[in-house]
């Protein structure tokens, strides 16, 4: 009962007294009945309609009571026209409370209305600001609690947290979810926390939303209730929901999840237009979700691609021992086109690879695909690192070419880093384009970047590309990298080199632990950019790995070449390949005699296979044909292509080398002697 309800009806008492005590006095106020007619008028301007009533039913009788029974005195005339005056005070009384009230309820339903407008405009701009479903789910539950609810829960099926589509079949029993996101202070009890499993009973009417796809209000009564809710949140006292709203998730005929609106018993009930109201912002936030649920597919997809690319498994190296890293960007970056490789080379030496193709998404991994692919069949044929670079150039400008000049395919821009390391020289030999320089720490000294020629990028063009010569000393760590590693919004280019090579400068033994600790060290969390990182020691493969004889023009050397081969072979324990190894060795060297040019030098170097090496002055470069029956020569290099593993011809800048590999006996494959 309202306090003004029980003050106009004192005052409806005091006036009749106060009428009644002038009456006894024989004093005579003018007006005094008139203001028993004010009594009903506030009462409509403050009171409902029944209270409004109330009060003018009671002055009514007050004052038939008070003219007509006590106060007989007043002429009839006068009685009724006071009793007429409150009666029509009460009708008129009566009507305006009505109006009033109905234009409350009004004003009231515009502002109820206004207000979840503004709620929807709110969820529409704040829900789905990123491509993450995680964030999105929270940014619902944020939207949605004290305006809306008390408390709020998304779960969502595992698989799209993922990036793929659920698959949700009638009959399969209880579901289960994953806890996304919960907002609501403070949380009911027994609520799971984000990230943790919450399992819709089969035949909970929550569960069979999902699979129809309605919403469901639920009225919480009791502890049983609100066991149908999958929140489990708690018994319906004072602390527990006593209404709650699940509405399914569902966004281009596929079900994501669920959201669980909840109120607590201080609070109106859910109603109709509260379902409605809750199925619209459902329906905006699932189809943000199903967004994010799609770029995350293809996020996963194109990651898929860009790591199969990339070597598997970097294979032991007699040059070098090495360690390699990948690191994508953030998840809203997209996939980058960085690559790496270490590539086996003739001789024993070893090709240091890092690359990275300007631009995000599938196309830059198809693209760093293909020029991998070019880069490994170009090192096949052994060309130094600035022809290599010159003709990787080549193929970029060719793709651009052919996919026209309006075609996205075609507007490739790379840099790349190729170095040639030598364990039997020690020389390192290593060009770029438009690539950052590499850095080099050798024993007792600091880390420093080599100074290399920076040629233009792969695809401008231009520019021709020079080599950088240099001699390390064994052990020399080499570090590659792409400019992921050291770019960053929060600090310079040049900071960002200083940050690497306090990095390397640390004593960490492990390549492997130090490349995570470059990367933990150095690269940005959530980088712009993708991170390849490539990390060396180099080796020496010293007197006791590799021999080398100079020879005359003369083909009585052959015999003597095979003399020479044939001790070192009974030196290091491979006395049973000097036969095959003589007839390789006879072949190529008379080659190089009747064929090729002063001086000629024969090498051996044991490691893995057992290469065997002939280098002349000549640049003509033996090739292999199928001799006919009855031809006198021809048939050399196809007997040295089945005796060897692998054959092949460098070039020198000098010369050239022909080489073959032949495979070790079982159980002398690997070697540990190189420094």
């Amino acid at each position: 009962m309202s306090k003004s309800f029980v003050f106009l009806l004192l005052g409806v008492v005091l006036i009749s007294g106060l009428r009644l005590a002038l009456a006894a006095a024989e004093v005579h106020v003018m007006g005094i009945a008139e203001y028993a007619v004010l009594i009903p008028v506030v009462a409509s301007a403050l009171l409902p309609v029944r209270q409004t009533m109330i009060v003018g039913l009671f002055n009514l009788a007050a004052a038939i009571a008070l003219y007509g029974v006590l106060l007989r005195d007043m002429g009839p005339a006068n009685q009724i026209t006071v009793i007429t005056a409150l009666a029509v005070g009460l009708i008129i009384s009566v009507a305006v409370c009505r109006i009033r009230v109905a234009g409350e309820r009004r004003f009231r339903r515009l502002m109820i209305a206004r207000e979840r407008l503004a709620l929807l405009s709110e969820a529409s701009s704040r829900v789905g600001s990123t491509l993450d479903a995680v964030r999105t789910a929270e940014e619902l539950t944020e939207v949605a609690v004290h305006r809306f609810a008390d408390h709020a829960t998304v779960d969502l099926f595992a698989s799209v947290l993922q990036g793929e589509e659920p698959v949700l079949r009638p009959g399969t029993g209880d579901v289960t979810l994953c806890r996304t996101a919960a907002s609501g202070s403070p949380a009911p009890p027994g609520d799971l926390r984000p990230g943790e499993t919450v399992t819709y009973r089969e035949r909970a009417e929550a569960t069979l939303g999902l699979f129809t796809g309605e919403p469901m209000m639920l009225e919480i009564t009791d502890t049983a209730g609100a066991a149908s809710v999958p929140a489990d949140p708690g018994d319906a006292g004072t602390n527990g929901p006593h209404s709650a709203l699940a509405i399914p998730l569902r966004a281009r005929g596929a079900t994501l999840g669920a959201a669980l609106f909840t109120r607590s018993p201080g609070r109106a009930p859910f109603d109709a237009d509260d379902l409605l109201l809750a199925q619209e912002i459902a329906a905006r936030a699932a189809v943000c979700v199903d967004n994010a649920r799609r770029y995350t597919g293809e996020h996963n997809t194109s990651l898929a691609l860009q790591r199969s690319l990339l070597p598997l498994v970097v294979s032991r190296q007699p040059a070098v021992e090495a360690a390699t890293r990948y690191l994508p960007a953030g998840l809203f970056a997209g996939v980058g086109g960085d690559w790496y490789d270490v590539i086996p080379l003739s001789g024993a030496r070893v090709a240091l690879v890092v690359g990275d193709v300007v631009g995000h998404g599938v196309q830059a991994s198809a693209s760093m695909g293909r020029l991998r692919a070019a880069v490994r069949t170009l090192a096949d044929i052994d060309l130094p690192p600035d022809e290599l670079l010159t003709h990787l150039d080549d193929v970029v400008t060719r793709h651009r070419d052919v996919g026209g000049a309006g075609a996205v395919a075609g507007e490739i821009v790379a840099t790349c880093l190729y170095m040639i390391y030598d364990p039997i020289s020690r020389r390192c030999t290593a060009a770029r384009a438009g690539h950052p320089p590499p850095a080099v720490l050798r024993p007792g000294s600091d880390v420093e970047y080599l100074d290399i020629p920076a040629g233009p990028p792969l695809g401008v063009g231009g520019l021709p590309f020079e080599t950088a010569e240099v001699e390390l000393p064994a052990g020399t760590r080499l570090a590659l990298y792409t400019d992921g590693l050291i770019e960053s919004p929060e600090h310079s280019l040049d900071q960002g080199l200083e940050h690497l090579q306090k990095a390397l400068s640390e004593p960490i033994a492990s390549l492997e632990d130090l490349c995570d600790h470059v990367l933990h060290t150095v690269a940005a969390e959530q980088s712009r950019d993708d991170v390849a990182l490539v990390i060396a020691r180099t080796r020496e493969l010293d007197g006791t790995h590799a021999a080398a004889w100079d020879l005359t023009e003369d083909l009585a050397e052959v015999a003597h070449a095979r003399d020479l081969a044939s001790s070192r072979l009974e030196g290091w324990d491979l006395g049973e390949l000097a036969f095959t190894t003589e007839l390789v060795i006879s072949e190529l060297v008379t080659n190089a005699i009747r064929y090729g040019s002063a001086p000629v030098q024969l090498r051996l170097i044991r490691e893995d296979t057992l290469i065997c090496e002939v280098s002349d002055a000549s640049n003509t470069a033996p090739h292999l044909r199928r001799a006919r029956m009855f031809d006198e020569g021809g048939r050399g290099l196809f007997i040295v292509a089945q005796l060897a593993e692998r054959w092949g011809t460098r070039q020198r800048h000098d010369g050239k080398t022909i080489w073959a590999e032949i495979a070790l006996p079982d159980g002398l494959h690997r070697t540990h002697g190189c420094v």
